[in-house]
C-alpha cells in the first residue's frame, strides 16, 4: 500500500501557514468592516447551473476545470470555482434584491481542476467583496480603495501595481466585438485552435491566451478605446479621477479584458512581479448584467476576489503565538491539582500546555519542545505547603510562589514573564 499523500493540487495548512492565512483573512475582514461590508458565506457546492450559466458552457472553466458530479439523489452539483455567482444566487434566492445597495465580504475555499504551480492550487482560498445595486462610479472607486487598504494592511501595497481598463457599456462592447471579429478573421491562420473557437464565441477572450502566436497577433489588434462612446469614457474618467483624489496610483492596461458579456465598464487587477507568472494577486470589475442573466432583476454590481495563498506568500511571517505555560504535575497525586490549576490559568488568559503522561524529565522535555516560557511544577509536597514552583525556562531560575485562594501572586508572577 502506498503512503497516503494529499491529492495533487491540494495542501495541508500546517500551523505556520494557517497563521499566515488567518492574518490575510482577519486583515481583510477588519478593512471590509470599515467600508460597511458585511460578512457572508455561501455553500462550497451549488447546482451546476449556478456557475455554468454565467461563466458559459463553452469556456475552459466549465468544460475543463470545474469539479462537477452527480450526488446520490441524482442532482448535478459543482464545487464552486469562484464565489461571485454563489453570492448573486444567494441574493436572488433570499429575496435580497429589494434591499440594495448590498455590500458583502467573503472568504473560503474554491476548486478548479488545473495544472498546479506556484501560487495556484486545485483547492485554493479567496477573499472577496461584492457591491450590488450601485450604478455610479463611486462603487468602483470604493471597492478598489478597499482592496488597496487591505494590501497596505498586509504590508505589500508598495509591491503591487493597480492596472485598470474600461470595457465600456454594452453598446461600446458590441462595436468593439465586431471590430475584433473583423481583425482576427483576417489573421485566423495565425491563431491557435483554442483562439479560433474563441473568435466564434467571444473574441475578447483571445487576449487571455497564453500562446505566443496568439499574443503576437493580439498586440496589433485595434484598441478598445477607439470604440468607446462618450458615456463610457466619462464613466472611466470619473473612476480614475476618484482614485486620484484618494492618492491611489493606477496605470491603464488596454489589454486587460473580461471575456464574459455581463462585464461592463471598469476592469482592474493588482499585479506584482514577485510571484513569477502568477502575478495577479487581486482582480475584479463591474458586472452589470450578471444578476439579470441569473434570473434576477436588472441590478448593477462590482467586486473583486484575491487569492489568499498568493497574498500569504507576499506577506511577512506573522508573529508566533504567545509561548505557553507548561503545568507539570510531579507524581500521581498531583494530577488532579494540575488539571484544576491549568484550567484556572486558562480562565485568566494564559495559554497552558498540560502534559498527559510521563515522569518529570519527560514532561520537561515536552515543555522545551513546545517552547514554553515557564513551567509551573506542582507535587505532593507543594500541595501540602500550598505553593507551586515556577521555573523560568529561559534562565533556569526557579522559586516558590504561595497559592492563595485567588492565585493573585501566581498571576502577577506569570504576567511579569510576558511583559
Amino acid at each position: 500500500m502506498r503512503a497516503l499523500q494529499p491529492v495533487r493540487g491540494t495542501q495541508d495548512l500546517l500551523p505556520e501557514a494557517a497563521r499566515r492565512h488567518r492574518r490575510v483573512v482577519e486583515s481583510a475582514r477588519a478593512a471590509a468592516e470599515l467600508y460597511g461590508f458585511a460578512e457572508m458565506a455561501t455553500p462550497i457546492f451549488e447546482f451546476t447551473e449556478v456557475f455554468a450559466r454565467p461563466i458559459g458552457e463553452h469556456t475552459d472553466i466549465v468544460a475543463k476545470e470545474m469539479y462537477t458530479f452527480n450526488d446520490r439523489g441524482g442532482e448535478e452539483v459543482t464545487l464552486r470555482p469562484e464565489n461571485t455567482a454563489g453570492v448573486i444566487r444567494s441574493v436572488i434566492s433570499n429575496g435580497l434584491a429589494q434591499s440594495v445597495p448590498l455590500k458583502f465580504f467573503y472568504s473560503g475555499p474554491m476548486f478548479r481542476y488545473e495544472r498546479p504551480q506556484k501560487g495556484r492550487f486545485r483547492q485554493f482560498h479567496q477573499i472577496g467583496v461584492e457591491l450590488i445595486g450601485v450604478a455610479q462610479p463611486q462603487a468602483d472607486i470604493e471597492v478598489i480603495a478597499l482592496g488597496c487598504r487591505i494590501l497596505d494592511a498586509l504590508g505589500i501595497g508598495e509591491r503591487v501595481e493597480l492596472e485598470l481598463n474600461t470595457l465600456g457599456d454594452p453598446a461600446s462592447r458590441a462595436s468593439y466585438r465586431q471590430a475584433l471579429v473583423t481583425y482576427f478573421s483576417a489573421r485566423v491562420a495565425e491563431l491557435s485552435e483554442d483562439s479560433r473557437r474563441r473568435l466564434e464565441r467571444n473574441p475578447l477572450r483571445i487576449f487571455d491566451s497564453k500562446e505566443e502566436t496568439d499574443q503576437r497577433v493580439a498586440r496589433d489588434a485595434p484598441p478598445f478605446a477607439d470604440y468607446l462612446n462618450a458615456e463610457s469614457r466619462d464613466f472611466f474618467d470619473q473612476v480614475r479621477a476618484g482614485l486620484g483624489r484618494l492618492g491611489i496610483y493606477n496605470r491603464v492596461n488596454p489589454r486587460l479584458v473580461r471575456g464574459l458579456d455581463y462585464y461592463t465598464h471598469t476592469a482592474f487587477e493588482f499585479v506584482t512581479g514577485d510571484l513569477g507568472a502568477q502575478g495577479t494577486v487581486m482582480g475584479g470589475g463591474r458586472y452589470d448584467g450578471l444578476v439579470e442573466l441569473m434570473g434576477g432583476p436588472a441590478l448593477p454590481g462590482v467586486g473583486w476576489a484575491a487569492g489568499i495563498e498568493r497574498l500569504a506568500m507576499l506577506t511577512a511571517a506573522p508573529p508566533p503565538p504567545r509561548r505557553p505555560v507548561a503545568v507539570v504535575p510531579i507524581g500521581e497525586a498531583a494530577e488532579g491539582a494540575a488539571l484544576t490549576l491549568a484550567e484556572v490559568l486558562r480562565n485568566s488568559g494564559c495559554p497552558v500546555d498540560l502534559s498527559y503522561s510521563g515522569n518529570v524529565a519527560r514532561r520537561m522535555r515536552r515543555a522545551n519542545h513546545i517552547n514554553a516560557r515557564i513551567a509551573v511544577l506542582i507535587g505532593e509536597d507543594e500541595i501540602a505547603r500550598n505553593v507551586v514552583t515556577l521555573r523560568d525556562l529561559d534562565s533556569g531560575e526557579q522559586n516558590e510562589v504561595p497559592m492563595d485562594q485567588s492565585l493573585s501572586e501566581l498571576r502577577a508572577r506569570l504576567q511579569a514573564f510576558y511583559s
